[in-house]
């Protein structure tokens, strides 16, 4: 079988480059064909909870501190929080349970305003004179803010109405010192359909209040804390006079900015290298076949790129292998049956004393 000429192998090259191109090419159309079909993709991608990535490029992820129920027969990592963080409200009166971007390990029943199914779903809570409020479901939805992180639990127990000494009262009648006038009849019916119609005005506004109920809700600020030897910390910060908005601050080494792991299906580093060293190659071959053909006038074999230097390779590599195996052969154990030659002085050349008697025999007889 006969090695391919290089005008094949030159054409074949030219004719991969351009399918792969004609692919390229129609791949693009297809994609800005179906701009709907990329759109789709794009919104039922799916969200991982208590991962965030910033519009810098900063990747978050609060996933080690999520508190987990363990499990029998499951180890469990090392640092993997198994107990509801603890904020103490000092001056507030009690404390508040709480877990991040799950709900709380310890489970709560009989919450205020929340159905038996929502119970399991809480992710803060206190107990205020044996009642339980809830400070929200818990979510997963990370909010990155300039350097800190956000996340907000919403749909707590309804929040206390205030007190009815601060309330307006509207009083329906006349104040004092007002005088009244007579109209006509006409005016007298114009004044009761406009006072009919305030009064439905009134009675839609009040049903729409009483079905707006507005809930407890709890806002996490994530700030980045470097030590390692520190743990996650919880700490309340407060709450709006109506005691609807809860406020506090997790200091946690997870809450610092890292590199986005790769994901599955894309290109990573070592493919990224992979197609620039590949293209590389090819530009090398083709444009070096195109310079020795068209400027130097070589043909056959010797137009391609740096032939000489590819031609002594395989001797290059005989040599090496003939270094290695001669330079090795000296640690191999030695064959059975020989041994070494005495290479002392004695051994070699016999006694030294009786070299030196036949010298001094040899020196008197050149004496005589």
């Amino acid at each position: 079988m006969h090695p391919p000429r290089p005008n094949q192998l030159l054409s074949s090259l030219v004719a991969f480059c351009a399918l792969t191109g004609a692919a390229h090419a129609s791949n693009d159309e297809s994609s800005s064909a179906s701009p709907s079909a990329s759109t789709t993709a794009t919104t039922t991608s799916t969200v991982t909870p208590c991962v965030a990535t910033s519009t810098n490029g900063a990747f978050y992820d609060l996933r080690p501190d999520i508190a987990v129920v363990p499990e029998k027969g499951v180890r469990l990592a090392r640092g993997t929080h198994t107990e509801d963080y603890q904020a103490r409200g000092y001056d507030y009166g009690y404390n508040i349970t709480l877990n991040i971007c799950a709900p709380v390990v310890k489970g709560v029943e009989h919450v205020v305003g929340l159905t038996s199914e929502a119970w399991s779903k809480v992710g803060a809570w206190y107990e205020k004179g044996g009642t339980v409020y809830s400070l929200g479901q818990e979510s997963g939805a990370l909010t990155p803010r300039g350097r800190k992180l956000v996340l907000q639990y919403t749909g707590g127990s309804p929040c206390e109405p205030p007190p009815e000494d601060d309330k307006r009262k509207r009083s329906t009648g006349v104040h004092h010192g007002a005088a009244y006038s007579k109209y006509s009849d006409d005016a007298d019916e114009d004044r009761d359909d406009d006072q009919t119609d305030s009064d439905s005005d009134k009675r839609k506004h009040s049903k729409a209040s009483k079905k707006k109920i507005r809930r407890k809700s709890a806002t996490i600020s994530f700030l980045c804390d470097r030590s390692p030897d520190t743990a996650t910390a919880v700490s309340f910060v407060g709450t709006d006079p109506d005691e609807c908005s809860y406020f506090f601050e997790v200091r946690s080494q997870h809450a610092c900015a890292g590199a986005e792991p790769h994901k599955p299906g894309s290109v990573g580093p070592g493919g990224v290298f992979a197609i620039i060293f590949f293209i590389a190659l090819a530009v090398y071959v083709i444009g070096g076949i195109f310079y020795q053909r068209t400027v130097v006038k070589q043909r056959g074999w010797r137009q391609l790129p740096n032939y000489t230097l590819w031609a002594g390779i395989w001797s290059f590599l005989k040599d090496i292998f003939i270094i290695l195996t001669s330079s090795c052969a000296r640690f191999l154990p030695l064959r059975r049956g020989y041994r070494s030659l005495n290479t002392s002085s004695r051994g070699r050349y016999g006694n030294n004393d009786d070299e030196n008697r036949l010298i001094d025999q040899l020196d008197e007889e050149w004496d005589d």
